[in-house]
């Protein structure tokens, strides 16, 4: 090891207020350290400039996810470990989720952390492209207040942000609204973890009448900076998926890029892969251009109110039926379930209510309101591993309901399908300890899960 231990000076304030004090009283003097796993390499090699290092692992506000019903909110010094576990972000983000599983071996996924691959830098790293293409922002905080930069003008170039000498990455926020879309993430590099990228992608895309209507593609390893491809982007909506459009947007792609040789490949390289997988991309989502579903098409001709009341079942709010039946025509899933999220993130806390009021408790069949039989089918179906519990379960089941709504004066909301009696009542008791508000959010998010389920069973019938 080429360095000294000596040399160096590491505080742990414990605290935000203590950290932000401490960089705002000797701005580049200290080095804000979290998982550390780059600054041991460079460390060790005898290259770390900073003598005055700052931790950040233990100052609670970064170390936390919020989930709220229109965006998640990732706290920087959050790990990748801590992402590949929260179920929201391997669902709707999972170009995220597959970076994270990218990024280095399980003790590196341990430590590192989302906020310092960003802080970091580096045109190479896995998960910035995502960032990208999901329009990611960073609340940046000082000792002078706190402000949102769009992550796409963060890096302003090599190595270079806009983080000011005194600023911490507070967290990262990203909008929940690309259901729907067809992902596609591909790392080339000497292994698939465990080694820095030649190249790397992250896509994301939506075809309705065979025609691209929303597109975005982001590289690593090809530019300065990780790069978002606009103008390939731009070519490329609103055209039909064909073979010409593909060689098209294989020639858009290198004249946008700026790759470079080094010790991992050449600058010619790195051009001809990422056009293949700009390419690559483009084939899978050809193949998302299906016909028309025979029950949003005859759906689509129903009087609003006659539609409203079909689509009922699959949330339960009559606000977000009534807007659901005002967003026709809707023609594929991928734009049923983009208008399903944004009509439920339109909706307030009598709606979310409402919705709630539509299912029977756990274990039993009938709602405490009155429903549609659909909904009632739906409701056993979902419960039908449930429904198997043995005496000692269900009686435990039916105390946590009334435990629950003597607690938080509303039904408790599970998605249900799949979940045995056992592991629904594990989850009951452990929300039981959660405050109203954080309770609150969770049974939004459990409802937002069954009304996809939902959704997607009924234009399958």
């Amino acid at each position: 090891m080429r360095a000294d231990p000596r040399d160096y000076q590491l505080v742990s304030p414990g605290t935000l207020q203590g950290v932000l004090s401490l960089l705002s009283s000797e701005p580049k003097q200290w080095l804000p350290i979290a998982g550390g796993t780059d600054v041991m390499v460079l460390y060790a090699a005898g290259k770390l400039p900073n003598k005055k290092l700052v931790n950040l692992w233990n100052v609670p506000e970064l170390r936390q996810i919020g989930v709220s019903p229109d965006q998640i909110r990732i706290g920087a010094a959050c790990s990748y470990t801590a992402l590949r576990k929260q179920d929201v972000i391997s669902r709707e983000f999972p170009l995220l989720a597959t970076a994270a599983s990218w990024t280095g071996g399980i003790a590196n996924q341990n430590r590192g952390t989302l906020g310092g691959n960003i802080a970091n830098a580096s045109p190479a790293a896995d998960s910035l492209p995502a960032l990208l293409v999901y329009d990611a922002e960073l609340s940046l905080v000082s000792g002078r207040g706190e402000r949102r930069v769009p992550y796409r003008n963060f890096h302003t170039g090599y190595k270079q942000t806009a983080l000011a000498p005194d600023e911490l990455i507070l967290d990262i926020v990203l909008p929940r609204r690309f259901s729907g879309y067809v992902v596609h993430a591909k790392k080339v590099g000497a292994r698939k973890a465990q080694a820095i990228s030649k190249v790397c992608l992250a896509a994301l895309g939506r075809v309705t009448d065979g025609m691209i209507r929303d597109i975005r593609v982001a590289l690593g390893s090809v530019a300065p900076v990780p790069l978002r491809l606009t103008e390939t982007e731009r070519t490329l909506t609103g055209k039909k998926i064909e073979p010409s459009l593909i060689e098209s947007a294989r020639r858009t792609v290198a004249q946008e890029i700026r790759p470079i040789d080094d010790v991992r490949s050449t600058a010619r390289y790195r051009s001809a892969v990422a056009g293949n997988l700009v390419a690559e991309f483009l084939e899978k989502l050809a193949l998302q251009g299906q016909p028309p579903n025979n029950v949003l098409s005859r759906w689509n001709g129903l009087p609003s109110a006659e539609a409203a009341r079909e689509i009922l079942p699959c949330c339960g709010s009559t606000n977000w039926a009534a807007r659901m039946a005002s967003r026709r025509p809707i023609i594929d899933e991928t734009s049923l379930l983009a208008a399903a999220d944004a009509a439920w993130r339109s909706l307030g806390e009598s709606d979310w209510l409402e919705a709630f009021r539509s299912h029977p408790r756990i274990g039993e069949t009938h709602p405490e309101k009155d429903s549609a039989p659909q909904s009632s089918a739906w409701s056993v179906e979902e419960q039908h591993k449930a429904a198997a519990a043995d005496e000692a379960v269900a009686m435990a089941l039916k105390w946590g309901n009334r435990e629950y709504e003597q607690k938080f004066g509303r039904i408790f909301i599970v998605c249900a399908t799949g979940k045995s009696a056992s592991e629904i009542l594990e989850v009951l008791r452990r929300r039981l300890h959660n405050d109203d508000a954080t309770e609150l959010q969770q049974a939004v998010e459990e409802q937002w899960q069954i009304m996809h389920i939902r959704l997607k069973k009924w234009i399958a019938e």
